[in-house]
């Protein structure tokens, strides 16, 4: 039997300063990956009612169950919310993520595209991300890299690319739940 390793997911802002931590995440095991998935080394992390601890330390409970996509050397992730309605994929651009003794770690540069269930891309916090691009001094490359991993999420989620598949989302979702048994 393949086991899910539990997992601790950090994002931090430019500045180096912590933004979120989702606690309670179990990495998809590199066997249970669909082809795609796997040609791209992707991490894949599943979560439900997970702790969700904010960077002034006040905590709360995810209320939606997410199937969570990391890929190395991308500048975003993407995030698949199992609604009732649905899939809803929220994407962060980001940096590339760094894996070490079971915490993923990513700034997080918010910018966020927003894929609601059968609907077209949204790009949101654009006010934001321009407000930060001055508070934290982003560099140019960083401003390089941010709009590359936006135009690059943008046209995986136009096109239906890997990650942006509901019945492989559900799958993952879907074995883990019935290997862990957890309510």
């Amino acid at each position: 039997m393949t086991t899910y390793r539990p997992c601790v997911i950090k994002s931090f802002k430019n500045n180096g300063h912590l933004h979120r931590m989702w606690l309670e995440n179990w990495l998809v095991p590199s066997e249970q990956l669909a082809p795609e998935h796997a040609a791209e080394s992707m991490l894949v992390f599943i979560n439900r009612q997970t702790p969700i601890q904010e960077a002034d330390g006040k905590q709360w409970i995810s209320r939606v169950p997410a199937v969570s996509f990391f890929i190395p050397g991308e500048w975003f992730n993407v995030v698949g919310l199992l609604e009732e309605q649905g899939v809803r994929y929220y994407c962060n651009v980001a940096s590339p993520l760094f894996f070490q003794n079971d915490v993923l770690t990513y700034i997080d540069y918010d910018l966020d595209v927003i894929v609601p269930r059968g609907g077209k891309a949204q790009v949101v916090d654009q006010e934001e991300y321009e407000l930060h691009k001055i508070a934290y001094h982003y560099s140019e490359e960083v401003n390089r890299k941010v709009m590359e991993g936006l135009k690059a999420l943008l046209h995986r989620a136009q096109n239906g690319q890997a990650p942006f598949d509901d019945h492989l989302i559900m799958s993952y979702y879907d074995a883990w739940d019935k290997q862990t048994g957890e309510v």
